[in-house]
């Protein structure tokens, strides 16, 4: 082969492998999840059950506009971000403006892979990086309960961000590097149950690391620290570490000051819980069962080594 029909090739290849690429980032997609067979938000029990997983997984502190005067779940809250301000969906039954003709399949995509109703990508502004972890049943059963809830019309706020990170294609790219995508956590036959469940609910439902965990450039957690604290957490909060050598503080509390704190939302110094926190022990932690509370406690002091 001449070298002109070498370059030739080269290039030929070069820009059918461009063209793929191109086509692969413009293209929704919908990635296949998995329901056991059987399983589904409709049966008996599940809207129960997703009242309280619903709140041990955080959903309404994320998706109520307090302040803009919003209705629970109708969401509207900004989150304001190195790469602009987005604005959380409505998740309400709303059949025009919320998730009322969602499918389970929709559903659980969504909450797992980051990906919405036609397979468009989504930002981890939805905490999907964590919630990757939650068993089908539970995805399930949240939204079983919000099929429950008042459906409320909220037209989804435009998010304010730049180009290029506006172009949500581009977050097939960035999940390549740091998304492996839905994998629900499994117990460890060498722990016990309630060390398992501790785990479940830091890992997936209450996914803890989203802000305790310290984020790389691309707004990545760094898989290097986690739950070793953010200096630039949620509203500009220095979020504190869980874990980790400049966790003094948090490891010197007990089972028993850990599980206080998540209900009452005092510290065994008497202090308060401030900012996105209060609103955690507010709308999530205190609404637990003590069992699970102290599940948490459990799963925490043995991260570090107690």
């Amino acid at each position: 082969m001449s070298l002109l029909a070498a370059i030739r090739l080269t290039f030929l290849a070069a820009l059918a492998i461009g063209v793929a690429t191109l086509v692969w980032l413009l293209l929704p997609s919908k990635t296949v999840v998995h329901i056991p067979a059987g399983l589904a938000s409709t049966n008996p029990g599940m809207a129960e059950r997703g009242a309280y997983v619903v709140r041990a997984a955080g959903c309404l502190s994320c998706h109520w506009d307090r302040k803009g005067g919003g209705e629970p779940y109708a969401g509207g809250v900004a989150f304001p971000t190195p790469f602009g301000t987005f604005y959380s969906p409505n998740i309400t039954p709303d059949n025009a403006t919320g998730i009322g003709r969602w499918n389970d399949e929709e559903f659980l995509r969504a909450l797992t892979e980051g990906e919405g109703m036609h397979g468009e990508q989504l930002y981890p502004a939805l905490p999907y990086t964590s919630y990757a972890a939650m068993r089908p049943e539970d995805a399930l059963a949240i939204k079983a309960h919000l099929a429950t809830l008042p459906a409320v019309n909220a037209p989804q706020r435009p998010n304010n961000v730049s180009f290029p990170f506006s172009w949500r294609a581009l977050m097939k790219g960035w999940k390549l590097l740091y998304f492996a995508g839905a994998a629900p956590l499994r117990d460890d036959p060498s722990r016990d149950a309630t060390w398992n469940r501790g785990r479940y609910l830091v890992t997936a439902l209450g996914h803890c690391a989203e802000c305790h965990t310290p984020r790389n450039a691309l707004g990545a957690q760094s898989s290097q620290q986690p739950l070793q604290g953010n200096a630039k957490g949620p509203g500009g909060w220095k979020v504190p570490a869980l874990v980790g050598p400049t966790a003094t503080e948090f490891a010197s509390w007990s089972m028993e000051e850990i599980a206080s704190y998540l209900k009452t939302g005092t510290k065994p110094d008497f202090d308060s819980a401030q900012g996105p926190m209060a609103e955690v022990i507010e709308d999530n932690t205190k609404h637990l069962s003590d069992q699970d509370r102290t599940a948490i406690a459990l799963y925490l002091k043995s991260l570090n080594g107690r």
